[in-house]
């Protein structure tokens, strides 16, 4: 069991890494789309920013995903697994294809749907945690959208004087500030989802770890009212990782299919989804920085006209969003349905 479990932590590690690479897009698509910094240069400056997450914010979102999702009595170690290993196929995937769909909500459709077929529909605890992430399927990318579309509205009215040349060399550098908020608030959201599947893994098997001693007695958990402080900080390295790494299929379709920006549009979708981003992590919300940054970029193109916003692309990208929960929970139930055939009872 103690090797199974530490195997399962190393996986959970294996894809938040792969929530870093997936999701770098979101974080430096504009800011190499406009040109303001290199591929390398961005990708090292948004890992930099998601691990600076780790020392600050609250620990809201873990605590709500690794308590408040699932009834924490039918979940086990193969229950999580199947979880994780569900929501990685389906970052592949959608990563193979460039779509910008939302590592969040695979990991949260996962979940759901490892825990369904392990115990059925009974696993799921439908409650505020719930309807607070599906709501914001819809809520998240309309305040983006909403706060992109504003900020660009006031940015035009105190530069209405000013030539275009100048304005982008003014928020040239300013987009530096704007790319580092989105990829802190990026850390704040994203990293804590992983550590409450891990958080959940150590309170379902914590009477196998309560007599360890060494490191492993670290691994000992009997509740998840605390985060310990090697998940958290093993979580931020391994989204940083994959963001240094990152996923460049995904830039091209976030940085210029969409709609084309100029430093001053990306300094506003920049700003404007990290905002909505960290307002949903104040309140404990477990939000997709793909929808949110997405919202805020087709703000920020409507603002010049509704047809400099690629209507088809975006469409596409809301039929993956539509898809990811359904889909991830599909293959995470597979999965589980795998494991209990080879692993041993009670695992």
């Amino acid at each position: 069991m103690i090797g199974y479990v530490v195997a399962i932590i190393l996986i959970a590690f294996i894809f938040d890494f792969s929530n870093g690479f997936h999701d770098s897009a979101n974080a430096i698509a504009t800011i190499v789309g406009t040109r303001v910094l290199s591929p390398l240069a961005a990708v090292i400056w948004s890992a930099l920013f998601n691990f600076a997450a780790a020392f600050t914010g609250s620990l809201a979102v873990a605590k709500a995903i690794g308590g408040g999702m699932v009834d924490q009595s039918i979940v086990t170690p193969t229950v999580i697994l199947g979880a994780l290993l569900g929501a990685i196929i389906w970052n592949i995937i959608t990563w193979y294809f460039g779509i910008p769909s939302s590592s969040s909500h695979a990991l949260i459709g996962g979940y759901a749907g490892s825990a369904v077929a392990a115990a059925g529909f009974k696993a799921i605890t439908w409650g505020p945690t719930w309807w607070r992430t599906l709501s914001f399927i819809v809520i998240s990318p309309v305040v983006g959208l909403a706060a992109g579309f504003t900020l660009m509205v006031v940015v035009y009215w105190l530069f209405r004087r000013k030539s275009p040349g100048k304005v982008d060399r003014t928020f040239r550098p300013a987009q530096l500030f704007s790319s580092a908020l989105l990829s802190y608030s990026h850390g704040t959201n994203d990293a804590q989802k992983t550590m409450g599947i891990i958080v959940g893994l150590l309170v379902a098997v914590h009477p196998h770890f309560a007599n360890q001693t060494g490191w492993l007695h670290e691994l000992y958990l009997p509740t998840n009212d605390t985060i310990p402080h090697w998940v958290a900080l093993g979580a931020y390295s391994a989204i940083a990782l994959g963001t240094l790494f990152g996923g460049w299929r995904i830039v091209h379709t976030m940085g210029s299919r969409i709609t084309r920006l100029r430093p001053v549009g990306g300094f506003c979708s920049d700003t404007g989804g990290a905002a909505a981003i960290l307002i949903a992590t104040h309140f404990g919300i477990p939000v997709s920085t793909t929808h949110t940054i997405t919202g805020s970029i087709v703000g920020v193109g409507a603002t010049r006209r509704l047809s400099a916003v690629r209507w088809g692309v975006a469409g596409r990208i809301v039929w993956a969003w539509v898809l990811t929960i359904p889909a991830s929970a599909l293959l995470a139930a597979i999965m589980f349905a795998i494991l209990h055939q080879i692993v041993p009872a009670g695992f």
